[in-house]
C-alpha cells in the first residue's frame, strides 16, 4: 500500500487493472523476491503463503515429458521445479521485471525455461497444445476478467487436460489486511465485488486486486467448459510462522486464507 496515495474499492476494467498490475510488479519486483525469495526456492513450487508444496499436494499430477503452461508465472519459480521433474514448461507473465528474475535465476540453477512477457486473458499460445496448466497466485487475483483468463486456459488445454490454480481464498474479502487478532474482524461484505484499488499521490491507480465469490469462482471455470475436480484450502501449519502480508499463523489458524481450484477440460 502506498502511504502517498488512497486506497478504495472500485469497479475496475481490464486496461485499469492491467496497467496498475503491470506497473506495480514492474516496480516491486525486486522487494518481492529479495523478501519471498527464500521461502519459494529457487526450484521448488509452491502454491500458497501457507506453504503447501506440490511435492506433497500431487494437484497436478505426474509431470513427466507434459506440455506444461505456468500463468503468471513471475520469477519461474515453479516452472523451473516441473522442468526439473521432466516437464516441457512455458512461463508467462505480465511483468518484464519478474520474468529478469526468472531469467537470472534460470541462468544461476543451471534450469533454464521458455518465458514470455504476455497477458493472461489473451494467451499467446495455440489451441489444445498443453497437456497441463497451472498458476499459484498469479494473474488470477489481478485481472479484472478472470473469466477471460478460464476461457484462454481451457482453449489452450488439450482434451483431459488439468488446470490448477491458487488464489486468494474469498472468506478474506470480508476481512482487514492483517495477520494476527485485528484481523478476525468483518469490515467488508462478502458480495461487494468491487477491486479493492491503491491509487498514488497523483491518483494513478497503482495496484488493483479483484474479488469473486466461491460461486463466482465455480460459474465462471464451468462457463469455460471445464470441471470442477476439487477446491483446497490449506490449513496453516504449526510449523510455519511466516508472516506473509495478510497471511499469518495467528489469522490462519481460524479462517483459509488460500484456495486452491483443481479443473480439466473433459476428454
Amino acid at each position: 500500500m502506498s502511504e502517498a496515495g488512497s486506497v478504495r474499492y472500485e469497479d475496475v476494467d481490464e486496461t485499469m487493472a492491467r496497467t496498475a498490475s503491470r506497473r506495480y510488479w514492474e516496480d516491486e519486483a525486486a522487494a518481492y523476491q529479495k523478501e519471498h525469495g527464500a521461502f519459494l526456492g529457487d526450484v521448488d513450487f509452491c502454491w500458497c503463503p501457507e506453504g503447501l508444496r506440490e511435492s506433497d499436494a500431487r494437484l497436478l499430477g505426474d509431470v513427466y515429458g507434459k506440455r506444461v503452461l505456468e500463468v503468471g508465472c513471475g520469477a519461474a519459480q515453479c516452472a523451473r521445479w516441473l522442468t526439473a521433474r521432466g516437464a516441457q514448461v512455458v512461463g508467462v507473465d505480465l511483468s518484464a521485471g519478474q520474468l529478469a528474475h526468472g531469467a537470472a535465476l534460470g541462468r544461476r540453477t543451471g534450469i533454464e525455461v521458455g518465458l514470455a512477457q504476455a497477458d493472461a486473458t489473451a494467451l499467446p499460445i495455440a489451441s489444445e497444445s498443453v497437456d497441463l496448466a497451472c498458476s499459484a497466485f498469479g494473474a488470477v487475483p489481478f485481472v479484472a476478467d478472470s473469466g477471460a483468463v478460464m476461457r484462454e486456459v481451457a482453449r489452450v488445454l488439450r482434451p483431459g487436460g488439468r488446470w490448477v490454480f491458487s488464489t486468494n481464498h474469498p472468506m478474506i474479502w470480508c476481512l482487514p489486511d492483517e495477520p494476527d487478532e485485528t484481523g478476525l474482524r468483518v469490515i467488508q461484505s462478502y458480495f461487494d465485488r468491487r477491486a479493492y484499488l491503491e491509487r498514488d499521490g497523483g491518483g494513478q491507480p497503482s495496484y488493483v486486486e479483484t474479488h469473486r465469490t466461491m460461486g463466482d469462482r465455480v460459474r465462471e471455470i464451468v462457463a469455460a467448459g471445464l470441471v470442477l475436480l476439487d477446491v483446497v484450502e490449506p490449513e496453516w501449519p504449526a510449523d510455519n510462522t511466516e508472516i506473509w502480508g495478510q497471511w499469518g499463523p495467528v489469522r490462519g489458524y481460524y479462517v483459509p486464507s488460500t484456495a486452491i481450484f483443481v479443473t480439466a477440460r473433459p476428454d
